[in-house]
């Protein structure tokens, strides 16, 4: 019964590295998936805020209302001081 001491025999520890290397693998895999998905919906959630942007200027524009008006009344303000 010399089994427990055997943990250091060169079979159990190529066995061991082989384990390891293949569960880190694993967990390199996962996380670059992770990543990728991760990428994708910060790319889509980007596209949405652009056409949200844009949706929000056309409705501005069809209420009458200029993107720079509140910037133009600020800097009537400042010349009229």
């Amino acid at each position: 019964m010399e089994k427990s001491g055997g943990d250091t025999d060169p079979k159990s520890a190529q066995d061991l590295t082989a384990v390891v290397q293949t569960l880190l693998q694993q967990m390199q895999d996962k996380f670059q998936t992770m990543s990728d998905q991760i990428i994708g919906r910060i790319d889509e959630m980007s596209t949405r805020i652009d056409d949200l942007e844009k949706n929000i200027a056309d409705l501005m524009t069809q209420a009458g209302v200029e993107e720079g008006e509140g910037e133009a009344k600020a800097e009537e303000k400042e010349a009229a001081s």
